[in-house]
């Protein structure tokens, strides 16, 4: 893959209000509860312009609802979160959400099958999913276009999105969330679902755009260490809605805190920038 994963992009959206203008995400004393349960709970948390973040946890730790506070889709049922500058909960989340890129398997799920890979791309411009009414001009189709080749996908542009593989359907997932230009990024678990090659060309190609200092900061939630790509500066580790552990990457992960975090003796090895746990 070669080029700028980011170039500038068509209707690019106003600069954050300075509250901190390194300060991309700030969380403080954040609580979550859905039906008398909680999600999340005082949680702190900081996400800084040039980081790179994975976000680490079993089933049910709360890495989802962290991930929709961080997009503006959740509101917290106490504590504050500030995102790119504005306040959730005092802001227009609709003109926040042009501001950040999201890859969920939730949206993944209403991407129509039946559509052109360029058409699910471009409709981010508007952040609709399947294309109808809207104008798009000759530069966002262009720009989707340069993302899908930049990912390695562009001679699929033109194909129907149904008839690609999960692994080809990730990387137009990636492709839709840059196409905004975002100023944050979020990713969650980009890489399940797919076989070791495709993870292997997943991985390879999300560590290339965290070394990029012009791409957004990111946020990678997975539930495997062998998933996270080079180039990630910052770990969370979190267990049942808390957080176990958070700070730089080589620090944190560590096996005394992934056991915490999984509730089984673990160890962790580390070579070529990537990481391995294993049962101790």
């Amino acid at each position: 893959m070669t080029g700028d994963l980011i170039p500038g992009a068509t209707g690019a959206a106003p600069a954050p209000s300075p509250v901190d203008a390194d300060l991309v995400v700030s969380l403080d004393g954040v609580g979550v509860r859905r039906s008398g349960t909680a999600l999340l709970h005082d949680v702190d948390w900081r996400v800084e312009l040039d980081e790179r973040w994975v976000v680490l946890g079993p089933n049910g730790a709360g890495k989802t609802t962290l991930l929709n506070l961080a997009a503006g889709l959740l509101h917290p049922s106490t504590g504050t979160v500030h995102v790119l500058g504005e306040r959730i909960g005092r802001t227009d989340v609709t003109e926040l959400r042009t501001r950040i890129g999201l890859s969920t398997a939730a949206l993944a799920e209403r991407l129509p099958t039946d559509e052109k890979v360029v058409d699910v791309v471009v409709t981010a411009a508007w952040s609709v999913v399947g294309r109808w009414r809207e104008n798009y001009d000759a530069g966002d189709e262009a720009r989707a276009r340069t993302l899908l080749g930049q990912l390695g996908i562009g001679g699929l542009a033109d194909r129907r999105y149904g008839t690609l593989s999960e692994g080809e359907r990730k990387r137009v997932q990636i492709a839709r969330a840059l196409m905004t230009d975002p100023e944050l990024l979020l990713l969650d678990e980009p890489a399940a679902g797919l076989d070791l090659g495709g993870r292997e060309d997943l991985v390879a190609r999300l560590a290339e755009l965290a070394l990029d200092p012009d791409a957004p900061a990111l946020v990678l939630v997975t539930h495997h260490v062998e998933e996270i790509p080079p180039g990630f500066t910052h770990a969370l580790l979190l267990r049942e809605g808390g957080v176990v552990a958070q700070g730089l990457l080589h620090e944190t992960l560590t096996g005394d805190n992934l056991t915490k975090t999984f509730g089984l003796p673990l160890l962790v090895d580390r070579a070529g920038g990537r990481y391995t746990a294993r049962a101790a």
